[in-house]
């Protein structure tokens, strides 16, 4: 653990699904090499996982206590948790974990925020207006001063693949017209920027993936690559970005191509997430760019199904951690 940074804050997510169940397994595995980490949410459900619990008031306090207990910011729940059967009673809870996560980390007492996953509907049923953790994040920290270019976008990692959406959750049939050119400048420069910023990577490389097969096949196939995409990468060039052209995104996710750039910038949510998860199932990781917080996250749900079940895997979670740690180090080295 490096002592000139703060330690991260976790959220618990949702109350019933998996939450506890790998936060606790991730505590287990990451206290011998000291990844310190306090957890926001109601401390009971740690707990009943069978780990060593103490109550602390911030995330600081998790420096002396994270090898013999897991520090816990405790807010009880309003209702009590049935596993696996999410209560709408329990969301705003749920939310104010989260807010009070970012506070953490816009006033430096962590150095960035873990979030297990929430689910949805229990949290739109109370009220909740936003389509997801990113959006929520990105609203609570829209006052705070950033100097760079906005996000937030969403890159999913695995081993040595970062892949950046261009458009999230979008209807297939919408995409097309959601590529747009400043849609995709903006997320190059935010990748291009967060990836010095956050990965110490002194000279990135992007690599366009094609929204159309063969890259559109000099417009046969589509013309979003010769009147959008083309041009976006030569504008970016102009400004200095190292960022190819687009290519067949069929050829641009195997061994040799992975080696030859730092992240693909990706047209839509599939053509991200498949060569992510063929990579590295169980060890996926989210991670929000562009904002002033570090903010990472598991790339899975709640799994209510295996909930309870002791079955459910810390691997993403393990890697979310392991990853905002890193980019902590490289935000303070800077």
């Amino acid at each position: 653990m490096n002592p000139a940074v703060a330690p991260l804050v976790l959220t618990l997510g949702e109350p019933a699904g998996v939450g506890p169940e790998i936060v606790a397994a991730a505590w287990k595995a990451l206290r011998a090499d000291q990844t310190a980490f306090a957890v926001i949410g109601d401390a009971a459900l740690l707990r009943l996982q069978g780990v060593a619990v103490a109550e602390v008031g911030a995330p600081g306090d998790a420096r002396d206590l994270f090898g013999s207990a897991l520090p816990v910011i405790h807010r009880p729940l309003p209702a009590p948790v049935l596993v696996g059967l999410p209560d709408p009673a329990n969301a705003s809870a749920v939310a104010d974990g989260i807010e009070e996560a970012v506070s953490f980390a816009l006033s430096g007492e962590a150095s960035g925020v873990v979030t297990a996953p929430i689910a949805k509907a229990p949290m739109y049923a109370s009220g909740f207006r936003f389509p997801g953790h990113t959006e929520f994040i990105a609203e609570l920290t829209a006052d705070a001063p950033y100097a760079g270019t906005r996000g937030p976008v969403m890159m999913l990692t695995a081993q040595n693949l970062r892949a950046c959406l261009v458009t999230i959750h979008v209807a297939l049939d919408q995409v097309p017209e959601l590529v747009t050119a400043e849609r995709v400048a903006r997320t190059a420069r935010v990748v291009h920027e967060s990836l010095k910023r956050d990965f110490a990577i002194g000279r990135p490389r992007l690599a366009m993936a094609a929204l159309n097969p063969h890259a559109g096949e000099g417009g046969a196939l589509g013309l979003q690559e010769r009147d959008i995409l083309i041009p976006v990468a030569e504008q970016l060039r102009a400004e200095g970005i190292d960022i190819t052209d687009p290519r067949p995104a069929d050829t641009l996710f195997h061994d040799e191509a992975r080696a030859t750039y730092d992240a693909a910038i990706c047209m839509y949510h599939d053509q991200a997430l498949i060569p992510v998860k063929t990579l590295d199932f169980w060890g996926g990781v989210n991670v929000s760019l562009g904002l002033p917080i570090i903010r990472t996250s598991p790339d899975h749900g709640t799994g209510f199904d295996i909930a309870g079940k002791g079955v459910a895997r810390p691997d993403s979670l393990i890697a979310a951690i392991r990853l905002a740690s890193e980019m902590a180090a490289a935000r303070a080295a800077r």
